[in-house]
């Protein structure tokens, strides 16, 4: 098996149809813009799936927690990962970061937990 395809501006095949299941279309749609079978739409979100579900390496160092991500939630940052070159994990890392980092979880969630803070 090789390496990744790029296709339509992504890295990889798996990216492109992830992006295009982001926006909307269909598994038919998909296969058509990329000129691929509709079995083949179906293998390369499997595939994806799968690697956004195998837990990282560095999960096991001391001073790492996990944190689940549920299939709609994951499948909703999908797009955005692949745009970035990211996996689904990096990117919930990077978001947790910069959240935590610029204390935005208060702006964000604009909770009553927020209000009593004000």
């Amino acid at each position: 098996m090789g390496g990744p395809i790029p296709c339509l501006g992504y890295a990889s095949r798996s990216e492109a149809v992830v992006a295009l299941r982001g926006e909307g279309l269909t598994s038919r749609q998909i296969a058509d813009r990329i000129g691929i079978e509709v079995k083949t739409v179906t293998a390369l979100e499997g595939s994806m799936a799968r690697r956004d579900r195998a837990e990282p390496r560095e999960a096991h160092l001391p001073g790492w927690n996990t944190i689940a991500i549920d299939d709609d939630t994951q499948r909703a940052l999908r797009p955005h990962a692949a745009r970035r070159g990211l996996t689904v994990a990096q990117l919930a890392r990077d978001l947790l970061v910069v959240l935590a980092d610029d204390n935005l979880v208060d702006a964000l969630l604009d909770d009553d937990a927020a209000r009593a803070a004000r």
